[in-house]
């Protein structure tokens, strides 16, 4: 039983999606078997039953998602959240974005002895800072986005509109600075990116260097709307001449 248990899951992560029908045919065991099996699984957490089958646990997928993102290029987003931190001057009101080197920037900024009033819409931002009490951190919550750990939604962006950051540090799925595009996979997370660049007093975007020339599904800015490029390491001749052509400061460790 533990062995189908495992093909199972194993069918259930390369399809996407188990039958029962199909399943039976498949072990040679009743439906009834297979209808067990999957509330045993249900049960231990591994699967979502539906009518004729099972599906997985979507929430989970997620959460898989965003540990991805947190131990991927730790390097370069450790380079360019030191870059960010020497930007900020003492008592600058400041937004992080649900960007995982917005937690690298937390991590150094809960360190610091100098007062500092932190806006942002991540969770793991507001859990790191929170250890500082001379931090004044403000949380723009909502409905939940658990795959970025963090708060993308209307609610979120109402609340934040009321606020007027002296910096943002904005992160990006694609930085194409030849075509003059921020972009992002997710069209509420792009359109959120979007409002604070129009709140924020100065706004950075952060990006490793695999990001710069990548274009992503949705644009929702252009470089114009940004004061500089932070990342980690020198780009390409090609990229800092179209750098150069819009007044793109690319900002380095």
């Amino acid at each position: 039983m533990e062995e189908r248990h495992e093909k199972i899951l194993e069918l259930l992560n390369e399809n996407g999606k188990v039958l029962v029908k199909e399943l039976a045919e498949m072990f040679g065991v009743t439906e009834d078997s297979i209808r067990k099996d999957l509330g045993t699984l249900e049960l231990d957490g591994k699967l979502k039953r539906t009518y004729g089958g099972a599906v997985p646990i979507r929430e989970k997928l997620q959460m898989t998602e965003a540990n991805k993102r947190r131990i991927s290029d730790v390097d370069a987003k450790r380079k360019i959240a030191a870059a960010a931190v020497k930007i900020i001057s003492p008592q600058d009101f400041i937004f992080l974005d649900t960007s995982t080197i917005s937690i690298a920037i937390a991590e150094i900024l809960v360190k610091t002895e100098n007062p500092c009033k932190i806006l942002t819409n991540m969770i793991d931002v507001l859990v790191i800072l929170a250890r500082n009490p001379k931090i004044n951190i403000i949380f723009a919550g909502g409905q939940i986005n658990k795959s970025r750990d963090g708060f993308c939604d209307c609610l979120s962006a109402e609340f934040i509109s009321k606020f007027r950051p002296d910096i943002s540090f904005i992160g990006v799925v694609g930085a194409d600075v030849k075509k003059n595009s921020l972009s992002n996979n997710d069209v509420s997370i792009g359109l959120y990116k979007a409002k604070i660049l129009t709140l924020s007093k100065k706004s950075y975007v952060m990006a490793e260097s695999r990001k710069l020339g990548i274009e992503a599904n949705y644009s929702f800015a252009t470089f114009e709307n940004v004061c500089g490029l932070i990342t980690e390491t020198q780009p390409a001749p090609g990229i800092l001449a179209a750098a150069e052509k819009i007044n793109l400061e690319i900002i380095l460790p």
